[in-house]
């Protein structure tokens, strides 16, 4: 009876039945994705499927193997079959590896035959791979990224910086772009390339100059100076520099200054460059750092004012001192002796020690202390000396006692002046009029009358002398200039000359005149001026 069916079935071929064949499409995968192999068989009507398998090729030292995939080396769950029992015979393969890649046959039994695939599914298993254009760029300029897959079916992919989704497969780089790249399959991100590194070099940031110690610096001590910023490529050695207000210290990172001076403060910062511009400028300078170099009171000096100094006068004494921080504390003193012997004694407190009325007592050597947190000085010691006063008084009452005197004389000459010019003396002359017997002139013959002549004269306001005179008279010549006329009255006689003197007849011809004529009348006239 089997033999009967058996010889109709290959009698009539495709009666009751379909084709047997199985139909593939080749796959390219990437490293890590998930991929589906599709598969298409069929087989006649009458036939019903049992069971179906896959198998991949394998080369084993001669003719072609077929090994289930089951008994591949491969993770549980690695190959999935997702067709069914009638038409499709998909496979499905997880995180496809490259060790995945090759021929796979598809076979199935029914329940009157077996069949097994006579072609095969080539699937061919690639990596992404990611292209930084350039790898090494500098601040501005512009990088493009590209993935490529090696599949001859496009793929979509995304890119990553560190982890974080990239925007734009082509931007303007920053500095804070450099760090690793990667791009992976859109919807399996899993199925990624290898990281590739973006470098971006940059001129120098963030440039910094610290102090160490950077608490407070005291005299004597060292301090170093470091430099540091941000740069790629890092600044070298010769690309730090060190400048303190404005001027040139030194090359280099570091900068030691092992015994500090007040000389030492100021205003620091230090310059950076890697020869790598950005926006034009290639060199950058850090913050100004402030250095302050704390001393003890130092240079002190002491000045006396007046410089010379008279008993009885006041006098300064100034201390004066440069010291950081500022001294706060003045103490003065007084040696009685020669230095370096004799007592001290602490005469006064403050910056300026007044003495308002010096003598003897206050002469010696002085010096002032300053003191300061960081510690304490002195001055030098200045003499004082103390000048007699040689006029045996105070000066200052003396001088009081002469501008009293000066204004009371003042005074009395001011009412002098006033009562002379307010007083209007009359003219005074003064007129000497002598009576005589003696002779006179021709003329007189004539006329027959008794002649008067006259002999006025001026005399100088100093009065002859050898000379006697009336006080009356002396008053008058000492009070205003006078001018005396002598008048002489003679009886008519013509055997005498008669004459008038109109010069200027000396006092002893005139006392003769008068000792001689029988009278003389004065008179004085004064003119006042």
């Amino acid at each position: 009876m089997e033999r009967l069916v058996v010889m109709f079935l290959v009698i009539l071929p495709g009666a009751l039945s379909g084709d047997w064949g199985v139909v593939f499409n080749d796959q390219c995968a990437i490293k890590g994705t998930t991929i589906v192999i599709q598969c298409r068989y069929d087989y006649p009507l009458v036939h019903m499927v049992r069971s179906m398998e896959w198998s991949k090729a394998q080369f084993v030292l001669g003719p072609i193997v077929l090994l289930p995939l089951s008994k591949l080396p491969s993770a549980p769950g690695h190959f999935q079959y997702v067709g069914n029992y009638w038409h499709d015979c998909s496979l499905k393969i997880n995180s496809v590896q490259p060790r995945d890649g090759g021929a796979y046959y598809f076979s199935f039994v029914t329940t009157l035959n077996r069949w097994t695939s006579r072609t095969f599914a080539r699937l061919s298993v690639e990596e992404l791979t990611a292209v930084v254009q350039p790898s090494t760029v500098t601040e501005g300029d512009y990088v493009h990224l590209t993935c490529l897959s090696g599949c001859p079916t496009p793929i979509t992919t995304v890119w990553f910086k560190d982890g974080k989704l990239v925007q734009k497969p082509v931007f303007k780089v920053r500095k804070e772009d450099a760090g690793m790249y990667h791009c992976a399959v859109l919807g399996q991100e899993m199925a990624r390339s290898a990281s590739v590194a973006l470098n971006v070099r940059y001129a120098p940031k963030n440039v910094a100059l610290s102090v160490s110690p950077s608490g407070n610096i005291v005299i004597g001590s060292s301090v170093t100076f470091t430099c540091s910023s941000d740069a790629n490529p890092p600044v070298t050695q010769s690309g730090y520099s060190l400048y303190k207000s404005g001027q040139f210290i030194s090359s280099g990172q570091n900068h030691t200054v092992s015994d500090v001076r007040p000389s030492h403060s100021g205003l620091y910062y230090c310059r950076a460059s890697n020869n790598i511009s950005w926006t034009g400028v290639d060199v950058t300078r850090s913050t100004e750092v402030h250095v302050d170099v704390q001393y003890r009171p130092m240079n002190i000096v002491v000045s006396v004012d007046p410089p010379h100094v008279i008993e009885g006068s006041g006098v300064n004494l100034t201390c004066s001192c440069v010291a950081n921080p500022a001294a706060d504390r003045y103490t003065w003193y007084k040696r009685t002796d020669f230095p370096g012997s004799g007592s001290l004694v602490q005469v006064g407190s403050g910056r300026v020690l007044s003495l308002l009325s010096v003598d003897a007592s206050h002469t010696g050597l002085y010096f002032c202390q300053t003191e300061n947190t960081l510690g304490i000085n002195n001055s030098s010691e200045v003499l004082l000396p103390i000048k007699g006063n040689e006029f045996g008084i105070q000066p200052v009452p003396a001088l009081v006692g002469v501008g009293v005197s000066l204004f009371v004389t003042l005074v009395i000459a001011l009412l002098l002046f006033w009562r002379k010019q307010t007083k209007k003396p009359k003219k005074k002359t003064v007129f000497d009029v002598r009576l005589s017997e003696r002779g006179s002139y021709s003329s007189a013959d004539k006329n027959q009358s008794e002649s008067v002549y006259a002999n006025v004269q001026s005399f100088p306001p100093s009065l002859p002398p050898g000379h006697n005179y009336d006080a009356n008279m002396v008053s008058t010549f000492s009070e205003d200039e006078v001018t005396y006329s002598t008048v002489a009255i003679k009886p008519r006689n013509p055997s005498l000359p008669h004459h008038v003197n109109n010069s200027k007849t000396p006092h002893n011809r005139r006392s003769k005149l008068g000792e001689d004529d029988d009278f003389v009348i004065y008179a004085a006239v004064a003119k006042s001026s």
